[in-house]
């Protein structure tokens, strides 16, 4: 049988999907394998929407946004009927490996093709960084970055009217885009899953910063789906002196051009897991830990929760 790879990406769009493309693209064709583009993730390869890629066809693409290859949510991909028609469409162009890019359900989604023997590796990659399997997944650098320009533009004007900005940052379940922003704008609170919220205790240290320690202005990160900002934002203004103001800041996060960390993660993660295909190794995702390039069962990854980082949470709470 010959080698044939297809490529798809899966889930929320994240910045740096295209440079993994791109490089699972390139290190496939290098290998001598012929390589198909999978257009809008599961549903694509359920479809038979299919690109034959050349070396060209991933030209100019490292540097852009999103994933040009599209992406969509297929919750109905549980079934196996309808995991017996994807099976069929990769067949029929003689695809018989898969790298699927995305967060946790993109690799649910992987692993039950891996258990009808399709040879499945999976590449992390979503803004929120909850995949278990590497310390950082495509996209969170991009994201990070984001949001601390974000609020670094918020703190001039807070500083300016004596505010408190209250922020709403992405991640799911998973607290990390707070966390690192949080620590990288000097928050006063920071807000994540992982931690009991207390709301009474982020007062208590709003008034304490305004009428004792004089603060010109606050921020407070907080995950989203923990607490409604904009009312925390009006409860500040009734305790405080301060004019609590609420941001929201959406789907911004997910765009823009990755920065260069992103960038060669992606490409570094994107030549792992052909390696990976090329040596017989399948049921696997790849990741990056200690600054190096690994590679997990998929199993293990799904079923394991992201660890906390307590280090850091630590760090911020001597320094705020």
């Amino acid at each position: 049988m010959g080698k044939t790879v297809g490529v798809l990406t899966s889930g929320g769009d994240a910045p740096g999907m295209n440079a993994a493309i791109r490089a699972v693209t390139r290190s496939a064709l290098a290998r001598g394998y012929e390589v198909y583009g999978i257009k809008n993730g599961f549903k694509g390869l359920v479809n038979g929407d299919f690109i034959k890629f050349e070396r060209n066809s991933v030209s100019g693409i490292l540097n852009r946004g999103g994933t040009f290859l599209g992406s969509a949510r297929m919750p109905e991909f549980i079934k196996e009927e309808i995991q017996n028609i994807a099976i069929a469409q990769m067949k029929s162009v003689n695809m018989d490996a898969l790298v699927v890019i995305g967060g946790d359900g993109t690799y649910r989604g992987g692993y039950d093709l891996a258990k009808k023997g399709i040879k499945v590796i999976g590449i992390p990659a979503t803004i929120d960084n909850d995949v278990v399997g590497t310390e950082y997944s495509i996209g969170f650098y991009t994201a990070w970055n984001t949001i601390v320009e974000a609020i670094d533009k918020l703190r001039d004007t807070s500083a300016s009217h004596h505010r408190c900005s209250v922020v709403e940052v992405m991640g799911n379940k998973c607290g990390d885009l707070a966390l690192y922003s949080g620590v990288c704008v000097g928050a006063e609170v920071i807000i994540v899953p992982e931690d009991e919220y207390k709301e009474e205790e982020v007062l208590a240290k709003m008034c304490h910063l305004d009428q004792v320690k004089k603060g010109r202005h606050a921020i407070v990160v907080a995950t989203e789906k923990l607490v409604d900002v904009n009312d925390l934002a009006q409860k500040i203004s009734n305790v405080t002196t301060y004019s609590g103001r609420a941001t929201i800041l959406g789907h911004i996060q997910r765009g823009g051009s990755p920065v260069p960390n992103d960038r060669l993660l992606a490409t570094l993660l994107g030549d792992k897991a052909v390696e990976l295909l090329d040596n017989g190794i399948s049921g696997h995702c790849v990741g990056i830990l200690n600054d190096e390039i690994i590679s997990t069962d998929i199993i293990e990854a799904i079923d394991k929760g992201k660890e906390k980082r307590t280090d850091l949470y630590k760090l911020f709470t001597r320094l705020a």
